[in-house]
């Protein structure tokens, strides 16, 4: 594969990454972003340009693990301040430990936050209170990107009961994602 030159590469990201966000990208379920996938793969202003620079079969992952990822984990990671503010805490400057899978933070008081699409809400439970519990501090706030799981009222009772039951703090959403 020679060396995708960075302009390239910048300028077919940034179609993407446009094109994501008018679709609602984080909203959307992972089997709604397939037929995308292959769109932009067939695509020759962003799969044709990039087959010229690599091989034609590596195209597809290229598009989903380099070009689009860092999308989702920008648009999650770039809410920090955003989940912040929602559970009610001042700006944190350097926390002490920052998580990815999902998303979290454990702050300097001792609190664990952890953050992400509401279809991930059982993973994202568990991952504050295991990393609470493991650090011996304190499984403080989940706040969920509503991504279309958790939109009824019911499952939302659900969702905070389940919250509660393992301890956490605050449980929040983000509906305007």
């Amino acid at each position: 594969m020679s060396k995708l030159p960075q302009q390239i590469r910048d300028a077919i990201q940034a179609k993407l990454w446009a094109e994501c966000d008018e679709r609602g990208w984080m909203s959307l379920p992972y089997a709604e972003r397939a037929p995308f996938y292959e769109r932009w793969t067939r695509d020759p202003a962003i799969g044709g340009q990039l087959a010229h620079m690599m091989d034609a079969r590596a195209v597809r992952v290229y598009i989903k693990d380099t070009l689009v990822k860092p999308y989702v984990r920008e648009r999650l990671l770039g809410s920090e301040d955003v989940v912040l503010a929602t559970l009610g805490i001042e700006a944190v400057g350097d926390a002490p430990e920052r998580f990815i899978k999902p998303h979290g933070l454990r702050l300097e008081d001792g609190r664990v936050l952890c953050w992400g699409r509401s279809r991930e809400w059982k993973s994202i439970l568990l991952a504050v209170f295991e990393r609470g519990a493991a650090r011996d501090a304190s499984p403080f706030g989940v706040v969920l990107v509503e991504s279309g799981q958790t939109e009824d009222p019911g499952r939302r009772k659900l969702v905070r009961d389940a919250a509660q039951r393992l301890g956490i703090a605050r449980m929040e959403w983000l509906d305007d994602e």
